[in-house]
């Protein structure tokens, strides 16, 4: 096995790791002893691919490994390297600790951490993956936020907004009595009633969030799904949303975390990037709804984008 020594030139010490992922493992790593699972999940790679990474730093000395059941557990111990590679590290730790995919790193750590710590007896159970595997392998990833449709009362009436082709209101329509989907692209309309229309609950209207074709409190409840950031009214949008829902009805909206992904305004039309969870509160305060709450949801792993986060309040009475 091919260890580091004093007497390897910086060079062969910086080409062990020359590479972006490389060092954005290495920076996890002296935080944190991590699974190959579980820092494939952070920086969102192919756990294939991370392994070789990790592997390769292995091999060359920069990380350490140790086997816990059926698991391997790789940590970056700075102690343990030699004082050119510890200076060589000093630095590209300085140097990456701003970069971009830094924070959402740090972000998708804390998930990790928080999952670990959820069930510490179970953990090294969880991490070799088995059960959470099996569960995938019968019954797929989204079978558990499916279910738990079934809590919302039958004799709802649910306006999905900014519906797009209907993916939430086909989930919906099997739990709840009507689904109002609003979009205003009329060819997304279209392709949502072809897709839908062996649904007899769903009714597809054209309109814009910021004049809903909806009447005064029609609605128990209203969603709005990964669309507000294409809304360049917000305020005018959640108005609207307060009107047609029925007193003491509730309100949800899911849509991306502030962040500074500025090529998301020209590249995908958005007319915000992103929302802090300061700005939808006051938003749906002062448009009408009570008791707002912001909760930020763990990442995917094969998710790209920002971070996403989910609103609820409640229509006040009167």
């Amino acid at each position: 096995m091919k260890h580091l020594s004093d007497d390897i030139s910086p060079a062969e010490l910086l080409a062990a790791v020359a590479d972006g992922v490389r060092l954005r493992l290495c920076r996890l790593l002296e935080r944190e002893e991590l699974s190959v699972g579980e820092v494939a999940n952070v920086v969102q790679g192919a756990q294939s691919s991370v392994s070789r990474h990790l592997a390769g730093l292995h091999e060359a000395g920069w990380v350490q490994r140790r086997a816990v059941g059926t698991a391997t557990l790789y940590r970056l111990s700075t102690d343990d390297l030699p004082t050119a590679a510890q200076t060589i590290w000093a630095a590209l730790r300085a140097e990456i600790a701003s970069d971009a995919d830094a924070h959402e790193d740090d972000r998708r750590l804390a998930s990790v951490l928080g999952e670990r710590r959820t069930d510490t007896k179970s953990y090294f159970g969880r991490i070799a993956g088995e059960w959470t595997d099996i569960r995938r392998e019968l019954f797929g990833r989204h079978f558990t936020a499916g279910g738990l449709l079934g809590l919302l009362p039958a004799e709802w009436v649910v306006a999905d907004l900014g519906c797009g082709t209907g993916d939430a209101a086909e989930m919906l329509s099997d739990h709840v009595r009507e689904v109002i989907a609003v979009d205003q692209s009329p060819e997304m309309i279209a392709a949502g009633r072809a897709r839908l229309a062996g649904r007899e609950n769903v009714r597809f209207v054209e309109g814009s969030l910021e004049s809903l074709p909806i009447k005064d409190a029609q609605v128990n409840a209203a969603v709005a799904l990964l669309v507000m950031h294409h809304v360049s009214d917000a305020e005018s949008a959640l108005h609207e949303m307060a009107r047609v829902i029925k007193p003491g009805g509730k309100v949800l909206i899911m849509d991306m975390v502030a962040h500074d992904r500025e090529e998301y305004r020209t590249a995908m039309g958005h007319a915000h990037l992103g929302f802090d969870a300061q700005m939808i509160e006051r938003l749906l305060t002062g448009a009408g709804f009570d008791t707002p709450r912001v909760t930020l949801l763990p990442p995917s792993p094969e998710g790209k984008g920002p971070a996403l986060f989910v609103a609820s309040a409640t229509r006040i009475h009167g």
